[in-house]
């Protein structure tokens, strides 16, 4: 029986949909790729006007045939070690033509295996791994033609396979651009591998703490020591990919995977946004003037403990209730009944506002960027972008929920006031 070709009622559109926000995005995010390398060099970051990019991105290498094979070979390093590793099976939700996905799960062993390949290649002396950090704009240019492709390679592939495949929910086939930004099929697959879990957890994520690394090794090799805010930002980044990772199977049951299909907005975050833009402070901290001491990278990193157990706690028992919500551990928690069947939690973590994940997240997005001091605002564009980006997805989350529990929403809403912060949002 093939699937159905579209959801039963039509979504409108997101993101300024169908032409504004799918060009401004798809051309505006890698620019603001390219402006953070040129605001910031080696001299430092330059002040924040339009006349002074150029001089800083002219300094830069922006493409070579070098980077481009490295950026390749990484992907196909970290596919070979998803199908040679062992992994945990796991099923997705339930479809809309019913039935489950299964999915192989090897993301914290490709974690591991890079980060061991990695450091015996540098400390050996046959990887230059600071290679990475001097040519950083030429992988980012080679990392948005892969994005490009790949998203180019699945719309058409679910072009020619529209009346078998499974559509996302947002997917519009009447407006090309808007699909092919959004992406048209649900869960794009070669065989048993699904291309959007994998390239949205382990590529991205795995090479950003291997750009981390560079930029450590680059400043190891320059200054014969790590500064505390390198060490403090690498140290950071790393828990937090390590922990993603670790919960691999929670990824199951967000947007990214139940809603949205794999089309350039999804692939340009993982190939280029994630790894480029998440390791601008590690990146800045090779040249870094300032910054905190010892004692202010441990106070940071107090905050950043923090923000992770908000989130990590947060996380776990919402995944948790969700698998088994008859475990002994959940039963302290005040529960609304909804006419769906299911129940909403609406105390503890999850009664003081409606994302406590949300707000450990950005705590520890703010943690990342106060190593390098306050001396200029670009270090912080990552706590000012997620900020942003989790208002949105709060948004997105609250609509969704209203369609799906309808007045039981409103009951929620009255019952957990505040939605990020308490008091405050």
């Amino acid at each position: 029986m093939a699937p159905k070709p579209s959801p039963d009622k039509e979504e409108p559109f997101e993101f300024f949909g169908p032409y504004l926000g799918p060009i401004g995005i798809s051309v505006g995010l890698p620019a603001v790729c390219y402006l953070l390398l040129g605001l910031c060099n080696e001299d430092g970051c330059l002040r924040v006007r339009p006349s002074m990019w150029a001089p800083g991105l002219s300094r830069m290498s922006l493409f070579s045939w070098e980077a481009v094979c490295v950026v390749l070979a990484w992907s196909a390093f970290q596919i070979a070690l998803h199908l040679a590793l062992p992994g945990q099976r796991a099923q997705g939700v339930e479809l809309r033509t019913g039935g489950r996905l299964t999915y192989k799960l090897t993301g914290i062993w490709n974690f591991w295996a890079s980060i061991a390949v990695l450091a015996i290649g540098w400390f050996s002396g046959l990887l230059p791994l600071s290679w990475a950090y001097h040519h950083y704009a030429e992988l980012l240019t080679a990392s948005l033609f892969l994005a490009l492709s790949v998203s180019l390679l699945v719309y058409a592939s679910a072009l020619m396979r529209r009346d078998s495949m499974l559509p996302a929910a947002a997917a519009r086939p009447e407006y090309r651009l808007y699909t092919w930004f959004l992406g048209y099929e649900l869960n794009p697959r070669v065989g048993a591998f699904d291309l959007k879990q994998f390239f949205e957890q382990v590529p991205g994520l795995v090479g950003w703490v291997a750009l981390d690394l560079a930029c450590a090794a680059a400043q190891w090799e320059e200054r014969g020591r790590l500064t505390p805010a390198m060490a403090a930002v690498c140290a950071f980044h790393t828990l937090y990919v390590w922990d993603s990772l670790h919960h691999e199977p929670a990824i199951l049951t967000t947007m990214d995977i139940t809603t949205d299909g794999f089309g350039f907005m999804l692939a340009f975050a993982d190939f280029a946004w994630v790894p480029f833009t998440y390791s601008l402070q590690a990146r800045l901290a090779v040249h870094w003037v300032g910054g905190v001491g010892w004692l202010g990278a441990a106070l940071v990193a107090g905050l950043n403990m923090w923000g992770y157990l908000v989130f990590r706690r947060s996380n776990s028992i919402k995944d948790g209730f969700r698998k088994d919500p008859q475990n002994p551990a959940y039963s302290s928690l005040r529960l609304l009944p909804t006419k769906r069947g299911t129940k909403l939690i609406v105390s503890g973590w999850w009664g003081m506002c409606r994302h406590p994940n949300y707000l450990g997240d950005w705590l520890m997005g703010l943690a990342w960027c106060l190593p390098l001091g306050t001396q200029s605002i670009v270090p912080y564009f990552y706590a000012i972008y997620f900020a942003v980006l989790l208002l949105h997805r709060a948004m997105r989350d609250d609509h969704a929920c209203q369609r799906k529990y309808g007045d039981d929403w409103d009951v929620y809403c009255r019952l957990v006031r505040w939605k990020i912060v308490p008091l405050v949002y």
